[in-house]
């Protein structure tokens, strides 16, 4: 392999939310698996171009060239097989400001909008803010393994729900949906005049055989009731340059959304979070392709240790760098021991009520600081 994803780049002391961030500030060896980013250098390409243009000494305001546009489209027709066209892509800050501007655009306050727990807990943050309804559409477990309900996804829709907000691949449990199961859920929000909003920011973090399907590619009659929201952020560990994009075909929903962010006068750009974006896109392919083969060997090694050694449940997720733990065999509050022994994982009620003995940790970083993980919660159990 031609990158080290072994390394371990010590990042405490930058500010780093996951690191520095303390649960404890006493605790100041607590290990961090929580916030979903990843412990390994951007690729090679990303950080020569942001140095280039660090260099150059002038970081005034900025716009997007023609060549930043050309790199989403390339990389959605190579990776995913997806046309995208120039006119669709509307820049945003982030997947999160990206939903928030959707529910401004599209819904009113007091209207309903439907989330399918357990899900990152943004979704309902930012629908409580905002006045609209929560209405849970939860996903059906079955011995780990998640599917959407379907049914009971039509019986809860009435004429005040607006939108759905999906999470593909889902966060935290880690399905990437298949086509039909897609195709069902666009049917039932057609039918309703339900608004799909889209949250595709792990969409390039898929597990062979698993295909990630752009939710507007999967119907014609789709492509007009669909927001896709991306970003590069998740792909090549870029977050912190607060970059992404709304994926809008339909020209009606385009312009209401251009509106918000108009009306928020956030049209101005991170200069960094552009070359980023393009430099990713352009040249970051094959370091991707190491990395899922790093982070599924991860997930292996995740799931053999805890069948081995304990009473965990656990599945290799077929998308993102998240596995979705399940101690519901132990009878103790294993999230609070956990953080007295050092490991801060996400605690799966985060995710919804649904979530409950359910721990949510993050593989995007060396396998020596897995196993220190993996042995904090042998030590837990015992």
């Amino acid at each position: 392999m031609m990158y080290n994803f072994d390394q371990i780049i010590n990042r405490k002391g930058t500010n780093s939310y996951k690191w520095d961030f303390g649960y404890n500030k006493n605790q100041k060896n607590m290990l961090p698996l929580w916030v979903a980013d990843m412990d390994f250098e951007a690729p090679k390409e990303v950080i020569e171009a942001i140095k280039a243009r660090a260099q150059h000494g002038v970081y005034g305001y900025t716009f997007r060239p023609k060549s930043y546009y050309e790199s989403i489209i390339s990389w959605f027709k190579e990776y995913h097989d997806t046309e995208v066209r120039e006119e669709w892509i509307v820049p945003i800050p982030g997947v999160v400001p990206g939903i928030s501007f959707a529910i401004q655009a599209y819904t009113n306050p007091g209207d309903k909008i439907v989330i399918q727990p357990p899900v990152y807990r943004p979704f309902y943050e930012v629908i409580n803010e905002l006045g609209r309804r929560i209405v849970k559409n939860p996903l059906i477990e079955d011995n780990g393994n998640y599917k959407m309900d379907f049914e009971n996804l039509e019986k809860i829709i009435d004429k005040r729900t607006k939108m759905l907000i999906l999470c593909s691949p889902h966060n935290p449990v880690g399905r990437v949906w298949k086509k039909e199961e897609l195709e069902r859920l666009g049917e039932i929000c057609l039918k309703n005049d339900v608004i799909i909003v889209s949250d595709e920011i792990h969409a390039d973090i898929v597990y062979k055989p698993n295909k990630h399907h752009i939710l507007y590619t999967v119907s014609n009659k789709l492509i007009n009731n669909v927001i896709v929201l991306t970003a590069p952020n998740k792909t090549f560990n870029i977050a912190g340059l607060q970059t992404g994009n709304a994926i809008i075909p339909n020209k009606n929903l385009r312009s209401k959304f251009e509106a918000v962010i108009t009306s928020q006068h956030l049209y101005m750009t991170n200069i960094f979070g552009i070359i980023a974006t393009e430099a990713a896109y352009k040249y970051g392919k094959k370091w991707l392709e190491e990395l899922l083969i790093y982070l599924k060997q991860n997930a292996e090694f995740v799931k053999d240790f805890l069948e081995k050694n304990s009473n965990v449940k656990t599945n290799i997720p077929e998308g993102t760098f998240l596995m979705w733990l399940d101690f519901r065999n132990y009878d103790f509050e294993v999230h609070k021991k956990l953080l007295n022994n050092g490991l801060w994982l996400n605690e799966g009620r985060e995710f919804g009520e649904e979530g409950a003995g359910f721990e949510r940790m993050n593989i995007a970083t060396s396998r020596k600081i897995i196993k220190q993980a993996l042995n904090i919660i042998l030590k837990t159990l015992k």
